[in-house]
């Protein structure tokens, strides 16, 4: 059931509200795993600090090449926007310097870290000690399309 719903769904950007001057993103990375813990899968996240929605996402691993594949998801208009990340090396070197400002501190991300709070809520699969997760790779990023489509939708302003 779920994988014939995320065959219809339409790109994640069609859920967002449209980019505003000024808008910001905040970047992080969140991991989970499949089948075994051993199996650490990374999920990469782009949150717009304005409308508090996920602009884009990449699942892989911790490296520059899942950073490059976020970056390539995010929506042309956003990728205007100035960036806050944690001091990830990935980051600094996938996004300009001129648009990137990197802390040590999560007083930057603070919006995007409460974001992978509400993920690891809201999805079992995403819990650190769980019965629950994903056993193959396509219904990780199935089971996490659905929820970042309907998350989303949560948060067009009327």
């Amino acid at each position: 059931m779920a994988q014939k719903k995320f065959v219809s769904l339409p790109a994640l950007e069609t859920t967002l509200e449209a980019f505003q001057e000024g808008d910001e993103l905040e970047l992080d990375e969140i991991w989970s795993f499949v089948k075994r813990r051993k199996n650490k899968r990374w999920i990469w996240l782009a949150l717009c600090r304005r409308t508090r929605q996920v602009v884009a996402f990449a699942i892989g691993n911790r490296g520059k090449k899942t950073c490059l594949l976020l970056w390539k998801a995010i929506p042309a208009a956003y990728k205007k926007a100035h960036c806050f990340t944690d001091i990830w090396e990935a980051y600094s070197k996938v996004i300009a310097q001129d648009q990137l400002t990197q802390s040590e501190t999560k007083a930057n991300t603070n919006h995007v870290e409460r974001f992978n709070c509400t993920l690891r809520q809201r999805l079992g699969r995403l819990v650190r000690e769980t019965f629950s997760f994903s056993k193959i790779d396509k219904m990780h990023q199935v089971v996490l399309t659905l929820f970042l489509h309907d998350y989303n939708r949560s948060k067009l302003s009327t």
